[in-house]
């Protein structure tokens, strides 16, 4: 009975040692700050948006829109995580791309900013008729404990419906910086694009990453739909405009279009997307 009892020990150990790391990723527009929001307004969210990342648990994930304000509120209640990035102005007094990473997973290696314009290093700079400064905030990270670097690069493109030749351009200057990097170093893109998956912007960057939700093992999302921007009321659009795309040698367990809500309100007017990255 000891023998077996040792022998079981044994194989649950080696099941533990062999079993696939995995990253779970992110993306997340929070709604900025705006007192207009009324009975959706962030001091009436926040707490429900905090026990949303505690429940999913990510290892890593980057937001859109977040004020600075916001982000110290989530590290303040969730002191596992730390978070950089800059605002769009070059400042911290407007939304930023903040990237939030877990401390006892990730180590932090490197990380910086660029705009999405002719002159992607002058903070706050803008191009093609977009009525705001558009971004990226990036990171590299190491998993702890391995070897395994990857590079993050967190956007959000313009929004308005006549800017789609300036999300097509967002995308070729991040289709570029990504063609400068080590193609053995895992890239994630994390975003909310402001566009259709599968549409005109989406097919500039597919061709470099693949999207994690359409080659996910397993989906989970809003009944009926794909779409991620709700508008605080629960019930998307067509559209899925919020995506993780990524450049690894990695599958992927599962993605979520995560729907939580309490007291038929919900976390942010965007719904969160989650992917869990089976790591070789």
């Amino acid at each position: 009975m000891r023998l077996l009892r040792s022998l079981a020990v044994a194989a649950s150990l080696a099941a533990t040692c062999l079993s696939a790391e995995t990253l779970r990723v992110m993306t997340f527009n929070v709604r900025y700050p705006n007192p207009d929001d009324g009975p959706n307004a962030w001091p009436v969210r926040r707490d429900l948006l905090v026990d949303t990342i505690r429940s999913k648990a990510p290892d890593l994930f980057g937001t859109q829109e977040l004020f600075f304000e916001q982000g110290q509120y989530i590290v303040e209640k969730l002191p596992q995580y730390a978070w950089f990035g800059l605002s769009r102005r070059g400042n911290h007094d407007d939304e930023h791309m903040g990237v939030f990473y877990r401390k006892d997973r990730l180590k932090f290696i490197d990380s910086g900013d660029f705009w999405l314009s002719p002159t992607p290093e002058k903070p706050g700079s803008s191009a093609w008729n977009m009525s705001l400064p558009r971004m990226v905030t990036w990171g590299t990270f190491e998993i702890q404990g391995s070897a395994t670097r990857f590079l993050l690069l967190n956007t959000h493109f313009a929004h308005r419906g006549n800017d789609e030749p300036a999300r097509q351009k967002s995308a070729r200057l991040i289709a570029c910086r990504i063609g400068l990097q080590d193609e053995n170093l895992p890239i994630v893109l994390t975003g909310d694009f402001n566009a259709p998956a599968g549409g005109a912007t989406y097919q500039v960057i597919s061709p470099l990453l693949k999207d994690a939700w359409t080659v996910a093992a397993q989906k989970t999302g809003p009944e009926g739909t794909e779409g991620t921007f709700h508008g605080f009321k629960g019930k998307p659009g067509p559209d899925r405009i919020d995506w993780i795309m990524f450049r690894a040698p990695w599958t992927v367990k599962s993605a979520e279009i995560i729907t939580d809500h309490r007291d038929g309100r919900y976390p942010s007017d965007h719904f969160p997307v989650l992917a869990v990255f089976e790591l070789p």
